[in-house]
């Protein structure tokens, strides 16, 4: 055994530490902003469920509740409700006069053909609108505001107030407020409370509500004829049922959304051309009261009022002004209340087009997943059935010494464990560790277990720290076989592990080789879903990648290379953080084959906590991407470089960046799902894709002959493990695309992988 010693230990920060000192203060932000993206993506779909809170039939949520606080006159007045003085005050609607209301709009369908009557036949409507479709359809109010319509609350959800809190009124009214804001650049004065009828309706929990509001200014609409036209009765009924009795003034309820509205479009023209005939003239809210304040000016001055319909000239106090189009129940929105008005409605519009976009990419995701699996299934079968024939073979069988090379830092929990399953292999090796200048004595440690176990094929070579790249390159060159196996300090090799991982290199096509990683520290609950994702992803996406002859990474843990193709590629390369992945494109690129050989299993310890796991797979991912955007031009090279560019590389971006970042969706509409569409269907999807993946990873399993039992984590996977990959990769991409560079990161290692005796774990 021989050594070779560095000179010094104590230095300056190199070129390379202090960059990497810079890029790791830079990973906070990242971090931050990885997770703000998540969370304006949630925040978005959280929004557009709350618009799309569905409208359902007029009835009350709770009915027979008693109405002894509320005042008899109330109960049996008009259907107008103000609160002017203080006092609870109700007007009617004058006789041989309709003021002609609709609910629950606007509605990109029905609203427009309404409007369209209105106008052909020179009537005015009032509309009492639903915050959230004022939101939706911000331009459908606007359009309707300068016809000259008037517009009225009806809360922001549909909700009947009367059983909510004072914190949810509030809510209620103030949105919608800030809804017309933002899409008419007006507030009204105009309230209709959702499920609720004629005055005499008005019980001890709807009251309470109602004079909260007419203190804060509202006038408060009901109902004396209700057309029901959203039970679809067919045109006649609906005709009749609107029809007041003996030529009374009504409050007339029809609907202009809130379902199928094709029988109040076909009645609407039938029921105004009747009320005409009939000698009635049509109105506004505000011009019923505006009637009422003229007639009791002509009681006291002996004058006449005008026409049906027609404005007086003066108009409440604070009516305000802009252009023809602003009734007298509307306000000018103006600052902050204006401002927060079109920030709602720019938020929406976002929602409205993110939701459906993240929609269609769902469909993609969910078919790419899908065929992923079923693609996986396939040729990992065929592949293991061709490598695992009788007749099957390499060729000649391999027995001439191989190097194994130890790139190590700071490994004194795993150094000699990994040395003392070297020393059972069952092939001719010689044993290359690089210590890049550790810290922890991982070189003595080294030496001091080659000459405990009486191994003399041992050498240890220490150099100042540069990187895992630099530490392979420096075993590569003084490898004194053709063939050398790479493998990571804390990794423990099966006796037959290099023996099987060197055999494909009897077919001089063969440039590389890659071996079954497998976890060795499997049985906490972080060790077993890594166990998962080895057998699961990572094998039976190799066996599939074999067979498509587009093998996009070599494992860093266990891996072989003809010592001459590692030199003609230029070595491993420091571009990256993924050398692995890195060198593997490179050998496609110079014309090798790259293979992967399930039999050669080596024991390598997982990281054990949630921070070092993420700091290993933000290295792989962002590693890969780099490699990727380096080979880049293999997308246009012919013969075997062309083949992994048009093949293989559209497999990984596809596979291990696209999907995964998309993949989020499933989980974020499954909520979403749950909460505003269909809480059971949402959950029998759930748990069918959970089966797909179920049987995928069972027949991994199959294949690699694991235990069945670590698939009973895989529910408790989807719901935590998976989510910090996701976050993992939207971190990588935000990296990449600010820009950024990480060196060779050192985990925490325990020492738990022992001797392959883990395999019977």
């Amino acid at each position: 055994m021989t050594t070779t010693t560095s000179r010094g230990r104590r230095r300056a920060p190199t070129r390379i530490e202090r960059a990497a000192g810079k890029a790791a203060a830079l990973q906070k932000p990242r971090v931050i902003l990885a997770l703000l993206l998540l969370l304006a993506l949630t925040s978005v779909m959280l929004l557009d469920g709350y618009l799309r809170a569905e409208v359902g039939g007029d009835q009350r949520v709770r009915t027979g509740a008693s109405s002894s606080q509320v005042p008899d006159d109330v109960l049996d007045g008009g259907p107008i409700l103000t609160f002017r003085g203080g006092r609870a005050t109700t007007v009617s609607v004058p006789d041989k006069t309709i003021a002609l209301t609709f609910d629950d709009g606007p509605n990109p369908t029905w609203t427009p053909q309404v409007l369209r009557i209105l106008r052909e036949y020179d009537v005015p409507g009032t509309f009492f609108l639903v915050g959230s479709m004022v939101s939706r359809y911000p331009g459908i109010v606007e359009d309707m505001v300068e016809q000259g319509e008037e517009v009225g609350i009806h809360t922001f959800t549909h909700v009947d107030l009367s059983y909510q809190s004072h914190a949810r009124v509030r809510r209620e009214m103030t949105q919608t407020q800030l809804a017309l804001a933002g899409a008419a650049g007006i507030t009204t004065t105009l309230f209709r409370a959702p499920y609720s009828s004629e005055t005499d309706a008005i019980d001890n929990y709807s009251w309470p509500v109602y004079k909260e509001l007419g203190e804060d200014g509202y006038t408060s609409v009901f109902v004396d004829t209700d057309s029901d036209d959203w039970k679809r009765p067919g045109v006649s009924k609906i005709v009749e049922w609107a029809t007041p009795d003996d030529g009374k003034g009504a409050s007339v309820l029809f609907h202009d959304a809130g379902g199928e509205r094709s029988q109040t479009i076909k009645a609407l023209p039938t029921y105004i051309e009747k009320m005409k005939a009939a000698g009635y003239t049509f109105t506004t809210v505000s011009g019923v009261l505006q009637k009422q304040n003229a007639a009791a000016r002509d009681a006291t001055t002996g004058t006449t009022t005008g026409t049906r319909g027609e404005q007086p000239a003066e108009l409440p106090d604070g009516a305000g002004a802009v252009g023809d189009r602003l009734q007298a129940a509307h306000r000018e929105a103006t600052g902050v209340t204006l401002y927060e008005g079109k920030a709602l409605i720019a938020a929406v519009t976002l929602a409205e087009w993110t939701v459906p976009t993240l929609s269609v990419g769902l469909m993609v995701v969910g078919v790419a997943v899908m065929g992923r699996f079923g693609m996986m299934l396939l040729l990992a079968r065929r592949h293991h059935r061709q490598r695992n024939r009788r007749r099957f073979s390499w060729g000649a069988t391999v027995t001439r010494p191989v190097s194994v090379i130890v790139p190590a830092y700071n490994e004194k929990e795993c150094i000699a464990n990994t040395l003392e399953s070297l020393a059972r292999s069952t092939h001719p090796i010689e044993i290359i560790v690089v210590d890049d200048g550790s810290t922890d004595d991982t070189s003595g440690i080294a030496r001091a277990a080659a000459a405990s176990l009486g191994m003399t094929n041992v050498r240890v070579i220490r150099q100042e720290n540069a990187g895992k790249p630099a530490a392979l390159n420096n075993g590569v060159r003084n490898a004194a076989h053709d063939i050398v196996v790479m493998m990571d300090g804390d990794t423990v090799f099966e006796p037959e592990a290099v023996h099987q991982l060197v055999q494909p290199f009897a077919n001089p096509e063969v440039g590389a080789v890659a071996g079954n990683a497998k976890v060795g520290n499997r049985d906490t609950v972080i060790g077993a879903w890594q166990h998962i994702e080895y057998v699961m992803g990572f094998n039976l996406d190799r066996r599939m990648y074999d067979l498509l002859r587009c093998m996009p990474t070599i494992p860093g843990a266990i891996g072989a290379f003809r010592r001459d193709a590692v030199l003609e590629v230029g070595g491993m390369s420091e571009d990256t953080l993924a050398e692995d992945t890195d060198i593997t494109i490179a050998m496609h690129r110079a014309g090798w084959q790259v293979v992967y050989q399930e039999h050669a299993k080596a024991w390598t310890e997982a990281p054990g906590s949630l921070k070092q796991l993420w700091s290993q797979r933000y290295r792989w991912s962002y590693g890969t991407m780099q490699a990727l955007w380096k080979h880049r031009g293999s997308l246009t090279d012919r013969g075997p470089s062309g083949r992994f560019g048009r093949v293989g590389m559209p497999l990984v971006v596809l596979f291990q960046i696209v999907t995964p970042v998309f993949a989020p969706l499933i989980d974020v509409f499954t909520v979403y799902s749950m909460i505003f569409i269909d809480f059971q269907a949402a959950l029998l999807a759930w748990f069918a894709v959970l089966g797909v993946q179920l049987s995928c990873a069972a027949y991994a399993f199959r294949l690699d002959r694991e235990k069945y039992r670590y698939l009973l984590m895989m529910p408790l996977q989807q719901f935590a493990y998976r989510q910090m990959m996701y976050l993992v990769l939207i971190h990588s991409c935000v990296t990449a695309l600010t820009g950024g560079r990480l060196r060779w990161q050192k985990l925490k290692r325990t020492g738990e992988v022992g001797t392959p005796a883990g395999a019977s774990r």
